[in-house]
């Protein structure tokens, strides 16, 4: 495969992998109440209202302008973000489609050549192509721990995201 080849391939697969994170999310989101929303495994433990706020807060900054600002913006409030609050499942929702419409936006209109560029995040120059696995390594977290506190608030009804173990 030619060099610009990869360089499409690459892009197509960061978008591919985004979308299945999404997928992946909004599945376990759309299996939680307002109640699950705000629970927390233990006082040092998120609740998945928390790192929605958070994953949302951290898109939101991250892609508005990638290419041209540094990815930690002026007016986020990052620790303000892990403060549980009461937003609701909608509430919550709608922040979350803002985060990720923000992802998809930025790296739909990213070309094979923006890959030679370097962005800023919190001042650290990045290759494009570093910060986009350093952001779907970070949503993959994050997207795990919803699905974990999802299935351990449903385990009795729990009905696999992916592909079910076979038994």
């Amino acid at each position: 495969m030619s060099d610009a080849g990869l360089r499409a391939e690459f892009l197509r697969s960061a978008r591919a992998r985004f979308t299945e994170l999404k997928k992946l999310g909004d599945r376990a989101l759309e299996r939680m109440d307002d109640v699950d929303l705000q629970y927390a495994p233990d006082p040092e433990s998120n609740s998945p209202a928390v790192i929605v706020q958070h994953v949302a807060g951290n898109m939101i900054s991250r892609w508005t302008d990638f290419l041209t600002t540094d990815g930690e913006k002026p007016d986020r409030n990052r620790d303000g973000e892990f403060v549980p609050g009461n937003a609701g499942k909608d509430e919550l929702r709608a922040r979350w489609e803002v985060g990720w419409k923000r992802v998809f936006d930025a790296v739909g209109a990213l070309t094979p050549a923006d890959l030679d560029r370097s962005v800023l995040i919190r001042g650290e120059s990045l290759s494009v192509m570093d910060a986009i696995h350093r952001q779907l390594t970070h949503y993959g977290q994050h997207v795990g721990q919803l699905v974990y506190i999802a299935k351990h608030r449903k385990w009795r009804t729990w009905e696999s995201l992916t592909l079910p173990r076979k038994r």
